[in-house]
């Protein structure tokens, strides 16, 4: 096990009807943003029970975040902090509105262009604090210090992290997702899980702690996500994804391990090129990655054919082969495409899709030997 330090500062508050704490959970005085989507949350009673625990504060909202946030609305909720002199940050929704709100609380003290903690790396010195009503089980973004941002002018996506962006606290209700349509819950099951695999599957360095742990969330995942699109108002069952697509991305199973995210950043261009949903862009590239790599992850493809999808029998190429066949028919059954072909993508849209790589100079993978033109091999064996 690889040395590490490690602090979670979030506050979990997990179970049915929590919302109401927000009125103990928010410094009583703050002047809160209320930050949310599309406005889903006006039709299935959770606008109703956040208003309501907010009572007694003064509340500016905002909304109109996108599924995957853009930059530029972003920067006109910090002209809303600004302009109303706001001091506490609350995003009600999944992980875009989360991203989002970790964005804004970030920008709203940058010198210079915000735009350069994203692109630049740029140290953010002070944040607005946040906290956090999760709705959609699945980024974990909840309980970290990392968000995706999106920027429609230059058709970029990108990420950063900062420790002045943990939440304050994040209330996790399972109930408020009774309602998600099934493509939601879907791509939720299958992002969370991919967070795992992101930091399982790489090499062996005898972190049986780290090890064990994802094994258990990925069979969780797996188990109750075969489950949940036929029982959606089955409170276990959203519950177990709700808490394992929380700690698939929390840090915990993270610490003192190699880590991988190859899939994450390949798959940022089809998201900011072609629209695709983000744990789309995952359900097609992560098997491609897993083929293109297998001989530098075959330890631990054995062990997770073995363990999640009961893959014992056969030679040890054979084994990789079926695990990697098990983890895309998961995919598929849970009702995402696996291939680039099936969202009308090219050979000939590869090049743009692998530039951003190439710009930015990333050299991905825990080895750090993928490169955009490796990343292009593996997009290839997706098409």
């Amino acid at each position: 096990m690889n040395n590490f330090e490690f602090c979670n500062p979030v506050k979990v508050v997990f179970g049915k009807d929590t919302i109401g704490r927000l009125f103990v959970l928010i410094p009583q005085g703050s002047h809160v943003l209320l930050i949310y989507g599309g406005g889903s949350i006006k039709t299935n009673g959770i606008y109703e029970q956040v208003t309501d625990a907010l009572k007694g504060f003064k509340v500016t909202e905002f909304a109109g975040i996108e599924a995957n946030p853009h930059y530029e609305t972003c920067m006109k909720a910090v002209q809303v902090v600004k302009d109303k002199d706001i001091n506490f940050l609350l995003a009600v929704g999944g992980g875009s509105v989360i991203d989002a709100t970790k964005f804004i609380a970030a920008a709203a003290y940058a010198a210079g262009d915000p735009w350069d903690i994203l692109s630049k790396g740029k140290l953010i010195e002070k944040a607005l604090p946040l906290g956090v009503v999760i709705t959609l089980a699945a980024t974990g973004s909840e309980m970290n210090e990392r968000a995706v941002i999106s920027r429609v002018s230059t058709r970029q996506k990108l990420n950063f992290m900062s420790p002045l962006v943990f939440p304050k606290f994040a209330v996790l209700d399972p109930q408020v997702t009774y309602s998600l349509p099934a493509r939601q819950t879907a791509n939720g099951v299958v992002d969370s899980f991919i967070h795992v695999v992101e930091q399982y599957l790489t090499y062996p360095v005898q972190a049986k702690v780290q090890d064990y742990f994802a094994e258990s969330l990925m069979k969780v995942i797996v188990e109750e996500g075969l489950k949940v699109l036929a029982h959606p108002k089955d409170y276990d069952i959203r519950a177990n994804l709700m808490w394992a697509a929380t700690n698939a991305l929390n840090c915990w199973i993270g610490q003192g391990i190699p880590q991988d995210w190859s899939s994450h950043r390949i798959g940022y261009p089809l998201t900011a090129q072609f629209g695709l949903d983000h744990a789309q862009t995952l359900a097609i590239i992560l098997p491609g990655v897993m083929s293109y790599m297998r001989k530098e992850k075959e330890e631990k493809i054995l062990r997770m054919g073995a363990v999640i999808f009961n893959v014992t029998e056969g030679s040890t190429e054979e084994r990789v082969e079926k695990t990697i066949l098990a983890v895309e028919d998961f995919f598929r059954t849970m009702g995402l495409r696996t291939r680039l072909g099936e969202y009308r993508i090219t050979e000939e849209d590869l090049d743009q899709l692998v530039e951003p790589i190439r710009e930015m100079g990333w050299k991905l993978g825990e080895h750090g030997n993928i490169d955009w033109q490796v990343a292009r091999e593996i997009l290839r064996l997706r098409l």
